[in-house]
């Protein structure tokens, strides 16, 4: 696809001009600005642009909504007509941070730590749910299909090693993700990270049922040698620690020096206290958290279902979507599954359901065009498209989209309905839900598939009658 410089200038325009952009960069379908005063931005122009599919404003950063590959055309286009530069994501983060509050920040920090890992989950999730079409009864015949055709069992096993390295290693990622956001060195973090996992400590997941938990004796101290395997917290603080102490021997330690002193003594101090404090204190409030979540969703299952269940979009307009992430994560290490992820995916498939209807309501054809086309990837798990682009324009198609995520949360709460990793979200989810869970999670996509069509649907007449 060509791109007009007369949209690309449009574009500059509509954000106040080329002095009002602080910085710039792009992803994968949206324009990112770090502006000076988001005041001067025109959005009614904007969104009339014909390359523009939405925007939205997200933790300090106003994005445009482009599409996959035309807006890395537009970006050249724009840095080439304005000369602002090029500017990495990190220098549009850093701009961007100065406006946020404490939560804001906190809430960013969280994404900037789980979104460089979840390709690894979300890829693990995928052949997670492959391997459950395989070991899983009832899906093809009353037994697995391993054991109908055993041939294939040495496959299934092969593919679940795979799907789960990602899950056993978890600190490992983490670690690597978390010690380079806040300004440590990244290898230090994998080291810190495999450390809490290391198979000479008690597996984590055999902590409750052992009868005896080995110790390390130091000078009179007992220390419990055990894991921290699908533990989220521990690594994160443990993260934050390493890399504030690499940091403090950096800034003292000589050049001729540091590489044999630095690295040795920050994972030693990291290591005892992580062992003898954090990890210990910790993993008791991540059981906490993971208890009263449960505990939540066991005594008021529908009511957990509608609130998570319609909440879920709102929290992508503000970011606070990606603190879930680290509960999911934590409920799948503690429980073995995460009864929040699907219905994270339901969300998805009900933004996809009230844009495709939206091409029913609209008479413009470039309107219609984008509902179209954003249903599609709302189906397949990328909703901004569908969410700022159609949706949160014509508010009544975003909130027929959570009664219906609402409904069919609370359905498949009611049912139970988990899944043993974090996968798409959108239609292909079902593939990271547990087979026997798969009955009711249908029954809850058909209600994201028909609710919202419905409701945008009627509310659009009515829009129209008046």
């Amino acid at each position: 696809m060509s791109v007009k410089k007369e949209s690309v200038e449009k574009i500059v325009q509509a954000v106040g001009g080329k002095d009002n952009i602080a910085a710039a960069t792009h992803c994968v379908t949206r324009l990112r600005f770090a502006l000076k005063d988001e005041g001067k931005v025109d959005k009614e122009s904007l969104e009339n642009i014909d390359l523009v599919k939405g925007s939205f404003s997200t933790n300090g950063q106003f994005q445009v909504v482009i599409g996959q590959g035309t807006v890395d055309k537009v970006y050249k286009e724009m840095v080439a007509m304005t000369g602002i530069g090029e500017s990495s994501k990190q220098d549009i983060k850093d701009e961007a941070a100065k406006k946020l509050n404490p939560i804001q920040r906190a809430i960013k920090t969280l994404a900037d730590i789980f979104i460089p890992i979840l390709p690894a989950i979300v890829t693990a999730g995928l052949l997670m749910g492959i391997n459950n079409i395989l070991t899983g009864p009832g899906i093809f015949f009353d037994e697995a299909l391993i054991e109908v055709y055993p041939q294939w069992a040495d496959f299934a096993s092969i593919i679940n090693l795979i799907a789960n390295t990602a899950f056993v290693f978890l600190p490992g990622l983490i670690g690597w993700s978390a010690v380079n956001r806040f300004g440590g060195s990244p290898l230090l973090g994998i080291v810190l990270g495999l450390m809490l996992v290391h198979p000479d400590l008690m597996n984590a997941w055999g902590y409750g049922a052992a009868d005896e938990i080995p110790t390390w004796n130091l000078f009179g101290l007992d220390v419990q040698k055990v894991g921290y395997q699908g533990q989220v917290l521990p690594v994160l603080l443990a993260s934050y620690v390493l890399a504030r102490i690499e940091i403090a021997l950096r800034k003292r330690i000589p050049d001729a020096f540091q590489l044999l002193l630095v690295a040795p003594i920050a994972l030693l101090v990291t290591g005892f206290i992580s062992f003898i404090a954090i990890g210990p204190i910790t993993f008791a409030i991540g059981n906490v958290i993971t208890g009263a979540v449960v505990g939540l969703f066991e005594i008021a299952p529908i009511l957990g279902g509608l609130i998570y269940g319609g909440l879920y979009a709102p929290l992508v307009i503000t970011g606070m979507h990606h603190t879930f992430l680290a509960v999911d994560l934590q409920l799948i290490g503690s429980t073995g599954g995460t009864f929040l992820w699907p219905m994270v995916a339901l969300s998805n498939i009900a933004q996809g359901t009230a844009a495709l209807a939206m091409m029913f309501v609209l008479k413009d054809e470039k309107l219609k065009s984008l509902s179209g086309t954003s249903a599609v990837s709302a189906y397949l798990g990328i909703t901004e498209p569908a969410m700022f682009g159609v949706n949160l324009r014509f508010r009544f198609a975003f909130i027929s989209a959570i009664i219906g995520s609402a409904l069919a949360g609370a359905v498949i709460s009611v049912a139970g309905v988990k899944a043993p990793s974090i996968g798409v979200g959108g239609l292909p989810g079902f593939l990271s839900i547990f087979p026997q869970n798969w009955g009711a999670f249908f029954i809850g996509m058909a209600i994201t598939l028909v609710v919202p069509f419905v409701l945008t649907l009627l509310f659009g007449k009515l829009r129209k009658q008046k």
